[in-house]
């Protein structure tokens, strides 16, 4: 087998391709609010930028995930590399509002077709034997550029100034467009035809996969702002706050790789629902700690089981769909792209919401048992195949 059929080389660009949009991501935040505060933008614009995001990875993911079951994965690949590497352009020379807010909503659009097609790729190329080793592996990628993503960003800012950071990212997105049009992407495994997106929706298998990912990516972002207020409360400071969630990035980076393999021998499924039930018994001890040490060493078993949901449910995705009877993995990925981005919009609110009247040792009283609850639907659902469509 040639390079360009090699399904390594596959993964190691959907890799490089998913590191890239992360490390655009976090070049992006730390920016933007001053950016659009020197273009006069007030407290409730910025917020409505950084939504803008959201809008567009939502509005994206599941149609995008269809016309790649149609098409085939390279296209959409090279054309959100290139979707990608124009919005970060559009962030280095934007001389107003409405050029941010564009590059913004360009860049929800590149990060749902990357990630959505990514994984359907894999889910492709890979049986369920083997997702889990390969989905670890992408993931410990991404792990590592939320680790260096600011850092570069900062290191190539002082270097060049505002503009170089933007321009470096577009640099190796189009670096990936340009690889994966060089790449010869071998047939895909399934040998279903794509279904409609309502037909996959109602799957119970793929349901419940998606509420488990809502449930984490809720957990996720809620923790994050949650935690900074409990610390801050303990008179921890911001420094030390950083060193917590950055001890939980990277542990949770060195685990992804082992969770997926264990995903492959004891199934994905199983894995998911161990994930989501500690987790949830993790939390109400997290929020009674008093010391920063307990905090930190909490907080990483926290992140690590939250891990232990997300690798697994992206194999069980891949499988729950395969399972099914159904060979539309671009709008089973699309789905679970839309249930991460539903659960990063209600976690923080929710929790912002809860911790203001019963504090975080109310909170993680509340979160832990709908945690549980979800864990339960999860349990009980089956797998059958795809009900008929009228062709």
């Amino acid at each position: 087998m040639s390079l360009r059929e090699s399904r390594a080389v596959a993964v190691a660009l959907v890799t490089f391709a998913t590191f890239t949009d992360i490390v655009a991501y976090s070049i992006a935040v730390p920016v933007l609010p001053d950016l659009s505060r020197r273009l006069g933008a007030s407290p409730t614009t910025i917020g409505v930028l950084f939504a803008s995001f959201g809008l567009t990875l939502l509005l994206v993911s599941m149609p995008m995930g269809a016309v790649s079951d149609r098409v085939g994965r390279k296209t959409p690949m090279v054309g959100g590399l290139i979707a990608l590497a124009a919005a970060t352009v559009l962030f280095a020379f934007a001389q107003g509002l409405p050029g941010l807010f564009a590059a913004r909503l360009v860049q929800g659009g590149a990060d749902a077709v990357t990630w959505v097609v990514g994984f359907a790729l894999i889910a492709d190329l890979y049986g369920p034997e083997e997702r889990g080793r390969v989905t670890g592996m992408v993931m410990s990628g991404t792990g590592f550029a939320f680790m260096v993503g600011p850092s570069l960003g900062g290191w190539l800012y002082e270097i060049g100034g505002m503009k170089l950071p933007f321009l470096a990212v577009a640099a190796m997105a189009v670096a990936g467009a340009i690889a994966f049009s060089w790449l010869r992407i071998p047939s895909p495994r399934s040998a279903h035809d794509p279904v409609p997106m309502g037909v996959v929706v109602r799957v119970p298998a793929i349901g419940a996969c998606a509420a488990a990912v809502v449930v984490g990516a809720a957990t996720t972002s809620m923790l994050e702002p949650i935690m900074a207020l409990h610390l801050h409360g303990l008179g921890v400071n911001p420094a030390r706050i950083g060193l917590l969630f950055g001890v939980a990035a990277v542990a949770t980076t060195m685990l992804h790789p082992w969770y997926g393999r264990l995903a492959d021998r004891w199934g994905a499924r199983r894995l998911t629902l161990i994930g989501l039930v500690l987790a949830s018994l993790v939390l109400p001890f997290l929020s009674r700690t008093l010391t920063f040490e307990s905090a930190m060493a909490l907080f990483v078993v926290q992140a690590s089981m939250i891990a232990l949901v997300i690798t697994p449910s992206l194999a069980y995705m891949g499988q729950a769909t395969s399972d099914a009877g159904i060979g539309s993995f671009g709008v089973a990925y699309g789905l679970y792209n839309v249930a991460w981005g539903v659960g990063l919009l209600t976690g923080p609110a929710l929790a912002g919401f809860l911790f203001e009247r019963i504090g975080f040792s109310g909170l993680a009283l509340v979160w832990s048992p709908f945690v549980i609850g979800v864990t339960l639907l999860l349990a009980r659902a089956r797998t059958r195949p795809a009900p008929a469509t009228t062709m």
